[in-house]
């Protein structure tokens, strides 16, 4: 990003390397500003709100740059003088400052209207000077902020000529800034539109961070394509960006269209932040763009196996529909799965924990099942539970994951550092406790979403044994005295259960009903039956003949009431089954 500022579909950018106003003067003074009112002016004139016609009774003017003229010169008196002190020196603002609550009514709609706004502030750092840019870049953030509030409440106050008698600090400024880099990778000639993009190096967040996105859930499978879909594509590289995350073991490089920056910076409560001297000249594993537009302007959610280069492309076109974290977590999961498949390991859509009991028992258990089976609100009961029955736990994964064979055992591997949950099947407790440092998404809608960090990435690439592993059913209604958790006799029937995928869909994507998905995995798996299934016969003989416990637990989440006592109800059981081995 090269301007100074941009503002589109409802987010800002404010480019601090290109301009940084570090006073009141300035920022009133900037084209920054000046656009921000602008916009403000024309969604009140759309609406023909109360406080447009306010202003527009107001001042003299022949369209809107007069009144954001004035509007701003207005301010700029309010800095210094009292009210009627700016009514003396300039008598053509009587009008809007002789009825005071019709002003500070208006104040109050603007400050509202720029803190709807999504607010990014950028910074193009340095190689080699990361501590000082980070420290600077914080403290212009912080000061940013300040100059904000002190315009808003030195209006209001030499207004209103009183002080106020409550003090909110909210963020007024960014709610988030972005330190970008200029990195060099060995770029194949294939991929040259995504140079001179920069790199996200650093992140620095206001949470809680609360974003509201276009669409709530997401449609349908990533389809294989046989072409690389960079070839029709088109990418303004001044509107995007590059989040290097660490998948896992994998090296990714994600691009993504400012529009869809809430998704990039969410990015970072959910994937390892990659340093640069671990991506600083290397090829990585995995190229996703994400909001490019293609030439015939048709719709694309692809991904392509690009051998020649060694890279597995993923690719979704910009439209509103893919304004949805989903798009942008399960593409890369995707291709993270389709790597792990072609490698021989097999992936793992579900949960896996590691629980030491207060008797000192331990079992590193893994949960299977598709979204909304109640893999995560298992590990939510886990936790709620955990001060009565457990010692420590562990995340190593809490959606996605693999399993290898490493002599004669399985071994489990994560690939997230966090979570991405329903808060609607969250215990409101907890949901609350986390709010400092978790990114939420529309919260007041169905099937509101909650990112937040649950393990380390030391942890996630550990490699734990695989000493039990459930299927999720969440759709079978337990007899009362019935127990949650049962235990598969063969491979084969394990394969039939596991494989058929079956659950109750709780409206996280576009299903409904109880559904099946191979393997209750659409991320991958469902691309590559025909591999993955070599790869479940070879990996459940070898689980039965290692002793791993193949089992069934019913979580009953989507059986209506049972929402929140049925994981919990299988979680006592799992932990009295721990505790008894």
């Amino acid at each position: 990003m090269r301007k100074e500022f941009s503002l589109s579909g409802g987010k800002v950018m404010i480019n601090f390397s290109a301009k940084y106003c570090d006073n009141i003067d300035k920022v009133l003074e900037s084209e920054s500003f000046r656009r921000v009112v602008v916009s403000y002016l024309e969604m009140i004139k759309r609406r023909n709100t109360k406080h447009y016609k306010y202003l527009n009774d107001s001042f003299v003017h022949e369209d809107i740059d007069d009144i954001t003229d004035q509007i701003v010169n207005l301010f700029k008196l309010l800095m210094v003088f009292k009210a009627y002190e700016v009514i003396k020196i300039q008598s053509d603002c009587r009008t809007a400052l002789e009825s005071k609550d019709e002003f500070i009514g208006f104040v109050e709609d603007f400050y509202s209207y720029w803190r709807r706004l999504e607010r990014y502030t950028i910074v193009h750092g340095k190689r080699n000077t990361e501590g000082l840019a980070s420290t600077s870049f914080i403290e212009a953030n912080n000061k940013f902020t300040g100059l904000i509030l002190e315009i808003y409440r030195k209006i209001e106050r030499n207004v209103l000529l009183i002080e106020p008698n409550v003090y909110r600090q909210v963020p007024a400024g960014a709610n988030a800034g972005l330190i970008l880099t200029d990195s060099m990778w060995p770029i194949p000639y294939e991929y040259e539109l995504l140079h001179d993009i920069p790199f996200v190096s650093s992140i620095i967040m206001d949470s809680p961070f609360i974003t509201y996105p276009k669409s709530n859930t997401r449609d349908g499978l990533f389809a294989e394509s046989l072409k690389n879909p960079l070839n029709t594509a088109y990418i303004n590289r001044d509107h995007f960006f590059c989040y290097p995350a660490k998948v896992g073991k994998l090296l990714a490089y994600v691009y993504f269209h400012r529009d869809l920056m809430a998704h990039g910076v969410s990015l970072s409560n959910l994937f390892e932040l990659a340093r640069e001297d671990e991506y600083t000249g290397k090829k990585p594993d995995i190229v996703y763009v994400f909001g490019a537009k293609d030439w015939d302007n048709s719709s694309r959610q692809v991904f392509y196996d690009d051998v020649k280069n060694g890279i597995m492309l993923g690719y979704v076109s910009y439209s509103e529909d893919v304004d949805y974290f989903g798009y942008m977590k399960k593409m890369i999961l995707t291709l993270h799965n389709l790597i792990m498949i072609k490698r021989g390991m097999l992936p793992i859509h579900g949960a896996m924990v590691n629980i030491i009991m207060k008797n000192g028992k331990s079992a590193n258990v893994v949960i299977v099942g598709d979204s909304g089976a109640g893999k995560s609100e298992s590990l939510e009961a886990f936790r709620g539970l955990s001060e009565d029955h457990i010692s420590d736990m562990t995340i190593i994964f809490d959606d996605m994951g693999s399993i290898d064979i490493e002599n004669g055992k399985a071994i489990g591997y994560g690939t997230e550092i966090g979570a991405f949950v329903r808060l609607d099947d969250l215990d409101q407790g907890y949901a609350f406790k986390e709010i400092d440092r978790s990114i939420f998404m529309n919260p007041d809608k169905t099937n509101a979403r909650l990112v937040m960090p649950v393990s380390t990435y030391k942890d996630i690439v550990r490699g734990y044994p695989v000493d039990i592993l459930l299927y999720a059913n969440n759709y079978t209604v337990m007899e009362e005295g019935g127990k949650s958790i049962s235990y598969f006799n063969s491979p084969e029937e394990a394969v039939r259960v596991f494989r058929s995928g079956a659950r109750m869909a709780k409206g996280t994507t576009s299903e409904s009903g109880l559904v099946e998905s191979y393997f209750a995995n659409p991320f991958g798996p469902a691309q590559k039956v025909e591999e993955t299934d070599v790869l479940l016969k070879r990996y459940f003989d070898e689980f039965f003949a290692s002793g791993v416990k193949v089992g069934e637990i019913n979580t009953q989440l989507g059986v209506k009431g049972m929402e929140k006592s049925g994981p919990r109800n299988a979680a006592i059981e799992l932990f009295n089954i721990i505790s008894s081995l």
